[in-house]
């Protein structure tokens, strides 16, 4: 990511990528439609239960799905929130340090003030220009509210 700065955006801001959730709930939403046709369709020997659990699995999957597909940052006066797959994270301003977003990272990575860095799976690599746009204004905002001040 090159040095280029981009103004703060006026908050509240999400931002989250453009591909991965429609691939998501795409994808949850015809594995759906596919097994409660499948369900319906199933002949003898499938029994209710048979039925009830191939709708089942699919829903499972298409939890999954969600959680894949939800991945986002969010910010607001108060600070941000990472929305990764598995777990929410949240964080007051003075807590991040700085946003990163490398060629070989699949997402952005943020430091913050305790040592820990995350991966924030809502800035995704793949998006290219994008993300590196996405990141920038994340780190005018850093810049602004939080304790990274210009070092990086």
């Amino acid at each position: 990511m090159s040095s280029d700065r981009v103004p703060a955006p006026a908050l509240p801001v999400v931002w989250r990528p453009k591909v991965g959730p429609i691939v998501a709930y795409g994808l949850a939403v015809l594995l759906m439609l596919g097994a409660v046709a499948m369900a319906v369709f199933l002949p003898p020997p499938f029994t209710i239960v048979d039925k009830i659990a191939v709708v089942a699995l699919a829903g499972l999957i298409s939890w999954v799905l969600h959680l894949l597909g939800r991945c986002r940052v969010e910010a607001d006066e108060r600070g941000i929130t990472l929305f990764n797959v598995l777990k929410v994270h949240r964080y007051e301003w003075p807590e991040v340090i700085a946003v990163t977003l490398t060629e070989s990272e699949p997402w952005a990575k943020i430091d913050f003030s305790d040592g820990m860095t995350i991966g924030a799976m809502g800035l995704q690599g793949s998006e290219k220009e994008r993300t590196v746009h996405q990141v920038r204004e994340l780190a005018a905002l850093i810049r602004e509210r939080g304790e990274a001040g210009d070092s990086r």
